[in-house]
């Protein structure tokens, strides 16, 4: 068996710089967790317009209702087997924001037949949306999302483009630094920049037997749908 990244991305994965190949070789099959803990050069959002989606996503730790510069940041990467036997890794990111701590809460499961990651949005998974991954000429992770789709019981519709977002999230690793360094965007087709942060982090890994899967970074309710 191999991650679930390496087995949607195929040989492309090998393009990936060796940091990011380990970085992002955590699953149930390395039986390594990967937790970064840095700082978020910026985390921002577009105009006020966003707010108001922005404060309701934020009650299912989905996005970040906030700004702020300097932000310490705990983005946590653990792998399990979900409640429908998939191959799960959490992408859990904490921004540590003057007042209060914020989380923006993603579990990316594998689909069935192994040809896909589906990325599950906050606390209760209602939110999905396919990843398409690929390797840049310079070894760093190009991630962009697909089409969204809201499910809750037998509801399945795709988010229609005027409510919805696309995602590209660039990562690298600086020789220079020996960190990892991150740059998230989420656009609105019609309404433009709605969300992101960039920064960078160090990492630590685990032994997933050892450690475990902490209380409360499984959401409250998985989807069955992939």
């Amino acid at each position: 068996m191999t991650s679930i990244f390496r087995s949607v991305m195929g040989a492309d994965f090998d393009r990936l710089h060796p940091r990011l190949q380990r970085r992002f070789s955590v699953g149930t099959a390395s039986g390594e967790a990967c937790t970064g803990r840095g700082v978020m050069d910026r985390v921002w959002h577009g105009g006020s317009f966003v707010k108001p989606f922005l404060a309701l996503g934020g009650t299912r730790n989905i996005l970040v209702p906030r700004q702020g510069r300097d932000v310490p940041f705990i983005i946590e990467n653990v792998p399990y087997t979900d409640t429908f036997g998939r191959e799960t890794v959490s992408f859990v990111r904490t921004f540590r924001l003057p007042g209060r701590a914020c989380r923006f809460d993603a579990q990316m499961v594998l689909s069935p037949k192994g040809d896909r990651v589906l990325d599950y949005l906050g606390t209760h998974q209602h939110l999905a949306s396919e990843l398409r991954f690929s390797a840049e000429p310079d070894g760093s992770l190009l991630i962009r999302s697909g089409e969204h789709r809201f499910r809750e019981g037998p509801v399945d519709v795709r988010v229609p483009e005027l409510l919805g977002a696309e995602a590209e999230v660039r990562e690298s690793f600086d020789e220079s630094t020996g960190r990892f360094r991150i740059r998230v965007r989420v656009v609105n087709r019609y309404l433009g920049p709605l969300f992101g942060y960039e920064g960078q982090f160090g990492v630590t890994y685990a032994d997933i037997g050892v450690c475990g899967v902490r209380p409360g970074l499984r959401p409250v309710r998985e989807e069955a749908r992939a």
